[in-house]
């Protein structure tokens, strides 16, 4: 799947289901939702949990951080889950395996944890890399409109929230805010 087509998807479908073990992915698997965020399982797993995905016709995409085996922020991590793995893409802290990953077609999210002052700053250091991510996750997801318009003018990358997203109330803040999309743990938002 190329930028383009990955964007539109993620723009159609605004609710992408963040899973966190088998019992989890098994619900989603039965959702209107179209993207769904892997933050669990290990190298052993991770190839069936993306087969599944893949097989109800749904994108996967693998949180590198939080994958057993994959987290130690290496290139090879990278190729690995490209090889050996039916995942669309990958979510991740680390600029450095965003680029990898562009450069072997997978589709990225880089995830920002926004803080502070300090984490702008670290955005705007990675907006100056040649290779920009797909998308920007920022957590948590109820960062104030104001800090998402900085970011937007900094990035000029598409931006979705994530994180502490619970309620409607939160999904059309977010939304509101400017973000194309949210993800979630929380099943009942997969369901708005």
């Amino acid at each position: 799947m190329d930028h383009n087509n990955f964007l539109n998807v993620v723009e159609s479908n605004p609710i992408i289901a963040s899973v966190k073990n088998d019992e989890g992915l098994e619900r989603a698997l039965k959702t209107d939702v179209e993207i769904i965020f892997i933050l669990y399982g290990d190298v052993c797993s991770i190839p069936a949990i993306t087969e599944k995905i893949r097989a109800a016709g749904k994108i996967s995409m693998v949180h590198m951080d939080l994958v057993g085996g994959l987290n130690h922020a290496s290139e090879s991590a990278v190729d690995y889950i490209r090889q050996f793995t039916s995942a669309d893409g990958i979510i991740t802290t680390k600029s450095g395996l965003v680029e990898k990953a562009s450069r072997i077609g997978l589709r990225t999210v880089l995830r920002f944890f926004i803080l502070d002052s300090m984490a702008l700053e670290n955005i705007r250091r990675q907006s100056k890399n040649t290779i920009q991510p797909d998308l920007i996750e920022i957590l948590p997801g109820g960062v104030r409109s104001k800090v998402i318009h900085e970011i937007e003018a900094i990035v000029k990358v598409p931006l979705i929230a994530g994180g502490l997203i619970s309620t409607k109330e939160d999904v059309v803040y977010a939304l509101n805010s400017g973000v194309l999309a949210i993800s979630s743990t929380n099943e009942e938002v997969w369901k708005m």
